[in-house]
């Protein structure tokens, strides 16, 4: 199970998510803004908790460069409703519990873990430009570190 990687220039599948408040997000409503979608393995986890404080610590700069932010994982509502609450995150989150979406963006299919071949969510960030095409596609990116990394590579301080 091999997933199809997204490349630069290529359309962001569309997709329309239930949210951690109840709510739904559609990638469509964020049309003229530019989106940083990011994948995670699960909520509330050590590494996807590193890398939710970092997006949220460094979201003022992201939204001052005019990106908005955005975390999908396979998690239920409610489990995101929870690491909302606890880790203080201001942004959204999706819930793909079919996994869907995150196979249409490759962000779900064979990777390695600890040396064995796995089935899951491939840890990724999507920059979206305005007219909704793939401005960047990172996949299997590390936890710690990467927002720092992103920042760096889209030149915001």
């Amino acid at each position: 199970m091999t997933a199809t990687r997204l490349s630069p220039g290529d359309q962001a599948p569309d997709f329309t998510l239930p949210t951690a408040d109840g709510g739904r997000l559609s990638l469509q409503d964020l049309r003229g803004r530019k989106v940083v979608l990011y994948a995670y393995p699960a909520a509330m986890t050590p590494g996807c908790t590193t890398q939710a404080c970092d997006f949220r610590d460094s979201l003022a700069s992201l939204q001052g460069a005019g990106y908005q932010v955005v975390g999908i994982s396979p998690d239920k509502p409610e489990k995101l409703a929870k690491f909302v609450e606890r880790d203080a995150l201001t942004f959204p989150l999706v819930g793909d519990e079919d996994r869907s979406v995150l196979s249409a963006y490759g962000a779900y299919g064979e990777k390695q873990n600890y040396g064995k071949t796995v089935v899951g969510v491939i840890r990724s960030t999507f920059v979206i430009d305005e007219e909704g095409r793939i401005e960047r596609a990172l996949y299997n990116v590390k936890a710690t570190g990467h927002v720092a990394k992103l920042r760096r590579d889209l030149g915001i301080d």
